[in-house]
């Protein structure tokens, strides 16, 4: 049986929810192009491959985007999202009390998130979990995005452990396959944004409630 030597944990759907503050920035930046808004119901099944996809998939209406509508998307949203990121977001029920359960094992903390570091660290300080955390891994913290394992990778080298000693909870099917590749445990969380595909029968290590129930089902590993 492995022991723990550190814990990874997804942003979006996972610690907060940040819905709404995408939602408002997402529409800004279509009003922004002159196009028609999205519902905040659409723009949760959007959220989980990076700002790129977001975009992409908000400006997805008959046929995919040109690149050139993407790019000017992605220059509107980062401005928007600048103005609302932190506004509404709040952490997930047991999200706080289940980190400063986490660490008070003494196990090395990080966030590894497709969001962009310019918006991920504000957000944590904003809604103040950043002192749980000793690394920040971004979405543009590395060549890759989840489901590559690459962030995880990264984030357990940045802790000082190995990635087959970490433990990563996320959200949904990616956190799953980045884990997995990076020979990590899984647990998922079954409340975020799963890009439209329920988590109930991913291949995960363990399906938990929050993150406090994460802690009592990995108990014997630390």
């Amino acid at each position: 049986m492995r022991k723990l030597g550190s814990v990874t944990f997804d942003l979006d759907g996972t610690l907060l929810d940040t819905a709404l503050d995408l939602s408002v920035a997402c529409n800004r930046m279509l009003a922004d192009m002159g196009l028609p808004a999205r519902s905040e119901a659409e723009i949760r099944r959007f959220v989980g491959n990076g700002m790129a996809v977001l975009v992409e998939r908000c400006l997805t209406w008959e046929a995919p985007p040109a690149s050139g509508q993407i790019a000017e998307g992605i220059r509107f949203f980062q401005r928007r999202y600048a103005e609302e990121n932190g506004r509404a977001a709040r952490p997930y029920p047991q999200v706080v009390e289940g980190l400063r359960a986490w660490q008070a094992t003494g196990l090395p903390l990080a966030v590894v998130t497709n969001k962009p570091v310019a918006f991920t660290e504000p957000l944590l300080q904003k809604t103040g979990l950043a002192d749980y955390f000793q690394v920040v891994v971004g979405g543009d913290s590395t060549p890759f995005k989840k489901p590559h394992p690459e962030p995880i990778v990264y984030a357990c080298r940045q802790l000082g452990c190995a990635p087959e000693n970490n433990l990563h909870i996320g959200d949904s099917v990616n956190d799953a396959l980045a884990a997995q590749a990076a020979g990590s445990l899984a647990y998922l969380v079954p409340y975020g944004y799963t890009e439209g595909t329920p988590v109930d029968n991913a291949d995960c290590d363990a399906l938990v409630s929050d993150l406090l129930a994460a802690l009592r089902q990995a108990q014997p590993l630390i």
